[in-house]
């Protein structure tokens, strides 16, 4: 049996036209104002593909650039999170989950930890996420010359190596229950390794879920 609720979700769904569901919110003894009023709200409520979401956001300076190391001001951390992608993310009940990364194994002493990535996953040019992209990401903020705010939240980590095309270990110089939380650090991007060993932090591509059209710090 057809009811209102049932017809709005129709014409919200795009199920229907206004023009059915005028006929059939009249069939049902609903008046004329009560069925446009109703037509109205449900046309507000359904999405409608593109147009422009514009967003203004302080904190923005002509010294910010796409190098993750110079990422320091809640601008950047905002364009990090929206352009890049990461291997895991800190949801809103402030638990770790997955991004990048489909799965984690810690070893019995947290010294050691595995991560599978997300077979398929892709950057915007459409090469594929594989682990040397991971490794280099990471690897760009380690070491002794390093002058990146993540360096603290790195410098624990003894090794890097891919076990396979999808598999990143890392070994770190002591156990830490919390290694896959560090991993979310706005930072920490995994970016593409075109050759395999480091990445390009002059490029724009990224896996998140916005691609950049045009870049002007400040």
């Amino acid at each position: 049996m057809i009811t209102l609720d049932k017809l709005t979700a129709k014409l919200r769904s795009g199920q229907i036209d206004r023009r059915s569901f005028m006929q059939g919110a009249l069939a049902l003894g609903v008046s004329t104002t009560m069925a446009t009023t109703l037509m109205g709200q449900a046309a507000k409520a359904a999405p409608n593909q593109g147009g422009h979401y514009r967003v203004g956001k302080g904190h923005g300076q002509t010294t910010d650039s796409l190098d993750p190391n110079t990422w320091e001001n809640g601008f950047m951390l905002a364009f990090g999170y929206a352009v890049q992608d990461y291997l895991t993310e800190i949801d809103n009940e402030s638990g770790v989950i997955p991004r990048l990364a489909e799965s984690w194994e810690p070893s019995a002493d947290a010294t050691s930890w595995t991560f599978k990535l997300k077979k398929g996953a892709q950057f915007h040019s459409g090469k594929e996420i594989e682990a040397s992209d991971v490794i280099a990401s990471i690897n760009y903020h380690r070491g002794d010359d390093s002058k990146s705010p993540a360096k603290p939240i790195v410098d624990p980590i003894e090794e890097i190596k891919a076990d396979d095309k999808h598999t990143v270990t890392f070994t770190l110089k002591g156990g830490n229950a919390d290694f896959p939380f560090l991993m979310s650090d706005y930072h920490l991007a995994i970016r593409p390794a075109p050759d395999g060993e480091a990445i390009d932090i002059t490029s724009t591509d990224g896996a998140g879920a916005y691609t950049i059209k045009q870049f002007e710090p400040g």
